[in-house]
């Protein structure tokens, strides 16, 4: 009988694209490092039981608090409660990050592209900020709500 997963498939019908894996792997290591097949294709293996790992106590986690859709805060209290505690600030920051990209990504190109875009300074203060509110969400504290910038037309 074959191990079976969360959603009633076989293990062997999760995995990760290879080529993306294999390239995140050799990106990883000093240009003088080879990586042998077989431990590439463990490596993969790991991070699909990881993702599964993480996947099923995110969605125990909603659970417990009578959500049907896991968000992140539940992603984060499963690395604690598994035992990686130490890497939530660094996983935050790199969310932080992939949200600024992509709200760039869709201001740029997307269906609200008015031609402005943000400045280099202006992405580093936002994600600062974004910084502080997942810091303070995350030791209990109140975040203070976003101003709003003064409408420049409204200057005379």
């Amino acid at each position: 009988m074959e191990p079976m997963d969360i959603v009633g498939k076989s293990k062997e019908d999760a995995s990760l694209p290879k080529a993306t894996m294999t390239k995140i792997i050799k990106e990883m290591l000093p240009p003088d490092v080879r990586v042998a097949r077989d431990a590439q294709d463990l490596l993969i293996e790991c991070c699909v039981e990881f993702i599964n790992l993480i996947s099923s106590e995110s969605n125990e986690v909603c659970n417990r608090e009578d959500k049907r859709t896991i968000a992140p805060e539940h992603v984060l209290k499963a690395l604690e409660v598994l035992g990686f505690g130490e890497y939530i600030e660094e996983v935050c920051a790199a969310y932080e990050q992939h949200k600024i990209e992509t709200l760039q990504d869709s201001l740029r190109g997307g269906k609200w592209s008015n031609g402005a875009e943000m400045t280099e300074e202006e992405a580093v203060a936002e994600q600062q900020r974004m910084f502080a509110e997942a810091r303070a969400r995350m030791n209990g504290g109140a975040v203070a709500p976003k101003q709003p910038d003064p409408d420049p037309s409204l200057e005379s």
